[in-house]
């Protein structure tokens, strides 16, 4: 489906970004732009590349900007036929110290996207959002929820046969920059304890891989407007930092240091609002846009009576995962298998 075409992914130089490179760069695929506004991290991209691929290397065009910047997303946008939207400010303490930050990036960012996208008749555009944007609580939560509002209220006002714009609602990925899992092994490795916020918290646990496979099952299969949530297990923190101990083989101890800023015991991945429309599509759910126009005697008088059977789905009532599933789920991947061979090769 991607044979000749190019692909523009924004905040390329992120943890979804290589996970896209590794999944689509030794296929037919065109051209891959990487649009990001750190020349450190694109130049670091484009040595790893011209090292491990250096015969698919070149399929790699990197772009300066900012989507902030709708000039400089333009400047990226020519010939695109696809395009995933990762750029985002995604660390929850630090968008509820700056929360206009969020809003620049996640909001107005996000708007610049798909206004460059439809003006240059990019044929779909998936964006990338978060569980914390379902009954949010922090302002990182908050400005992805109004990125999903500015998704199905673009999706309206654009023909889907010219531009379809979705959206992919998912979960904590195990081992993304910024993630608690490389923070435990660092931790490890320096022989300090172990700093859980709240042990009974909750989170869901999925790899970069089955992300980058969220994206593409909402590529083949979304219509323009739709969220798209992908069904996930989940286990507590103290799970998941008595998990890495056990691997490691270390005794270091587990200490509670309190919740931080903007932080839930559990997170949503499907609101009971949304529940009302979801469609149930076996490993995924389908959030449908809401198609009504503002004849508000569709909201006050003729309502709705019919309701979907299916409730909330968070990451209580989610499948929880006990130490030794989720040390087979982290077994799994490649960062923690090299890990994993370098600390037991200097011990």
């Amino acid at each position: 489906m991607f044979e000749g075409k190019t692909l523009l992914i924004t905040g390329g130089t992120g943890s979804f970004g290589n996970a896209v490179l590794d999944r689509f760069l030794n296929t037919d695929i065109k051209e891959i732009r990487i649009f990001s506004r750190d020349e450190k991290k694109q130049d670091d991209m484009r040595h790893l590349y011209q090292s491990i691929a250096p015969e698919l290397s070149q399929k790699i065009n990197f772009f300066i900007g900012d989507v902030r910047d709708i000039n400089s997303i333009k400047n990226a946008m020519y010939g695109v036929d696809y395009i995933f939207h990762a750029a985002a400010l995604k660390q929850v303490p630090s968008c509820e110290f700056f929360p206009l930050e969020a809003v620049k990036t996640n909001v107005l960012g996000t708007d610049n996207v798909l206004t460059a996208a439809i003006e240059a008749g990019v044929k779909k555009v998936i964006c990338l959002s978060t569980d914390k944007a379902a009954y949010p609580v922090n302002a990182m939560g908050t400005s992805k929820a109004m990125m999903e509002k500015v998704v199905v209220a673009k999706s309206r006002t654009v023909d889907p046969k010219k531009t379809s714009i979705c959206c992919t609602r998912y979960g904590n990925v195990m081992c993304s920059r910024g993630s608690v899992i490389p923070l435990f092994i660092e931790q490890i490795k320096a022989g300090k304890p172990l700093t859980v916020t709240e042990p009974k918290m909750t989170r869901f646990i999925m790899s970069l891989e089955e992300a980058v496979e969220l994206v593409i099952f909402a590529f083949k299969n979304a219509e323009s407007g739709d969220i798209m949530v992908q069904k996930a297990p989940a286990c507590t923190i103290e799970v998941l930092a008595t998990a890495v101990k056990e691997l490691f083989g270390a005794d270091n101890e587990i200490k509670v240091i309190g919740i931080r800023h903007g932080e839930k015991m559990y997170e949503n991945l499907l609101t009971n609002e949304e529940c009302m429309g979801a469609i149930d599509m076996g490993d995924f759910y389908r959030v449908p846009a809401d198609k009504r126009d503002l004849n508000y005697d569709k909201y006050f008088v003729t309502g709705n009576t019919e309701r979907n059977p299916l409730t909330e789905f968070n990451s209580d009532n989610t499948e929880l995962l006990n130490v030794e599933q989720v040390k087979q789920t982290l077994l799994k991947l490649k960062y923690i298998r090299d890990e994993l061979e370098a600390y037991k090769a200097n011990k």
